[in-house]
């Protein structure tokens, strides 16, 4: 198969979807790898590199839209990248179609297969390769929510840690999924006093077990967000719904229960966020304030991390490439009922259930 990577053009955004690793592995069974000049230059991925591992670089992404079968990403395609998909192609990417009516026009006129990482299940339930995404945003979750505790970052002036003789911060997290587990022990190791909300009696259950009952586990309710608001520094939101839209579990009316200076950070915001306030922002300009609360809601949180968030990503991206490759499109998912999970859209229709009911 002829299987291409791009330089990724969303705002600072430096990950990409192959490495020279990957590369190798796929040369080696034999498919043609293209790869865009620069795509990993940002994380020092040399085009050197590639071209040792069996790539042919390629100088730019029209280059590449036009010689491959399966484009592997991370982000969702922005317009410009949309134009050149065909329908014969097929993209294999992060693609939040709940969030982003333009992309789902974009992707139905084009007529071109497109699969997400982050609808793909597996046999438990899970959603692999969402997971270590969530597990990046999660940890950095409890850390810009930190660094915005801060008054020179417009905070209350807040460690998050506290100190011998005063109170660590206030910290909630909303959803105990990979990504709230993950902010809920960053928050905890940094001292900070956790509460951790959620609907299903297990996860509440497995936030007690792994924490020996040192992080408070709540049954997420209206009623019970409204009573932790006047106390909470920092909330972070990390509900999920495969597929569909997040759920608004904070309103607009509620900001007026929080302090002054207190933070929002919208690990959901890729899903449209739980915040009603949320909209999306980047690294470049994270924040911003409604009603005296802090919002940061950057839509792809682990592009701050590249290195590190690429890697984590191509470990469990890869097999699913090899499958798309070895055994075409249509065969890799009729092979596997959670990979088929994936298809989100195909021939000009939406394919995915919740993808489809977020445009009724």
């Amino acid at each position: 198969m002829r299987i291409g990577t791009v330089k990724e053009i969303k705002t600072l955004e430096f990950r990409v979807g192959l490495t020279p690793e990957g590369v190798r592995e796929l040369s080696r069974r034999g498919h043609q790898i293209f790869v865009q000049a620069g795509a990993g230059a940002g994380i020092g991925l040399s085009d050197e590199g590639y071209a040792g591992a069996g790539a042919e670089i390629l100088p730019d992404a029209k280059a590449v839209f036009d010689s491959c079968e399966l484009l592997v990403k991370v982000k969702e395609p922005q317009g410009g990248e949309i134009a050149m998909l065909r329908p014969n192609q097929t993209i294999f990417t992060y693609l939040h179609l709940a969030a982003d009516p333009e992309q789902v026009r974009g992707l139905l006129q084009s007529g071109a297969t497109a699969i997400a990482y982050e609808t793909i299940t597996d046999a438990r339930g899970g959603l692999p390769l969402l997971a270590p995404m969530s597990q990046v945003a999660g940890r950095m979750a409890a850390l810009v929510g930190a660094q915005y505790m801060l008054k020179p970052f417009g905070g209350r002036g807040l460690l998050m840690s506290g100190v011998p003789g005063v109170t660590s911060a206030k910290v909630g997290i909303l959803g105990a999924g990979v990504a709230g587990m993950h902010a809920a022990e960053i928050a905890h190791g940094m001292r900070a006093d956790v509460t951790v909300f959620d609907i299903a009696a297990d996860r509440l259950a497995a936030v007690d077990a792994a924490f020996s009952g040192q992080v408070k586990g709540l049954h997420s309710s209206h009623h019970a967000i409204q009573e932790f608001l006047p106390q909470a520094d920092l909330i972070v939101g990390c509900v999920l719904v495969a597929g569909a839209a997040a759920p608004k579990l904070i309103l607009r009316d509620d900001l007026r229960r929080m302090k002054s200076g207190a933070v929002l950070v919208d690990v959901a915001i890729d899903q449209g966020g739980c915040f009603e306030t949320s909209h999306p922002t980047t690294h470049d300009n994270p924040v911003y304030t409604v009603d005296n609360v802090i919002h940061y809601c950057v839509a792809n949180m682990p592009g701050a991390v590249p290195l590190t968030s690429t890697y984590a990503l191509a470990a469990v991206t890869l097999p699913y490439v090899i499958a798309l490759a070895e055994k075409d499109v249509d065969g890799a998912l009729a092979a596997d009922p959670h990979f088929a999970n994936g298809l989100n859209i195909q021939a000009g229709k939406i394919i995915h259930a919740a993808v489809r009911a977020s445009f009724r």
